[in-house]
């Protein structure tokens, strides 16, 4: 899809699979925290169910949004990159209250990288940079495996085809070609004349 192609309604689907090269955390939990655009400069943000750190690392979670903001939502999608945190949540209070999270790891993918997949879904590990921009010898950095998806919703694509398929008929939308609009009761009055018309 490029800026040629564009929808007044898109959607998205981000799976967040599963993390590995996680390093060794021994209590708490991990979740991911994603940031989808919103328009301008305005970011939505979801989160993944947290696991507990000695699981295997699985989540299988799923986001699904619809953006309707015209033309403009594929055109600035282009420009715009799904942003993927890893991060963990300690579970041993802290003053009476939980503490926030920590980020372990960070992942930009671009959402042009997504429009010019094979239909618009793309299948990878990303690999994360530390929250500090450093990669520490002989520690790999967490990766994360997503599938990432962009599609026209079903209504609106059989509606653009609707429209396409009535401008392709003569001026009435009657897919017969008469100047006036016609239901079952002209061709009915049609055939009453004609028939008149024939003695």
């Amino acid at each position: 899809m490029g800026a040629s192609q564009k929808f007044s309604t898109l959607s998205f689907e981000v799976k967040i699979i599963q993390a590995k090269s996680v390093e060794s955390i021994s209590r708490g939990y991990l979740f991911v925290r994603c940031y989808l655009p919103a328009g301008g400069k305005r970011r939505i943000q979801l989160n993944t169910r947290e696991i507990p750190t000695k699981s295997d690392h699985v989540w299988n979670d799923s986001f699904s949004l619809e953006c309707s903001t015209g033309t403009e939502c594929s055109i600035n999608l282009e420009q715009q990159s799904l942003v993927l945190e890893l991060r963990w949540r300690n579970t041993v209070p802290i003053l009476g209250k939980i503490g926030g999270s920590k980020l372990l790891g960070r992942a930009e993918i671009p959402w042009k990288e997504v429009l010019e997949s094979p239909n618009m879904v793309l299948d990878k590990w990303v690999s994360t940079v530390s929250s500090g921009n450093r990669v520490l010898e002989g520690i790999k950095p967490p990766k994360l495996q997503v599938v990432i998806g962009v599609g026209v919703p079903a209504k609106t694509e059989t509606a653009r085809r609707k429209r396409s398929t009535a401008e392709n008929w003569d001026e009435c939308g009657c897919k017969d070609g008469h100047v006036f609009g016609c239901d079952n009761d002209d061709y009915d009055i049609f055939a009453l004349t004609a028939a008149i018309e024939a003695f």
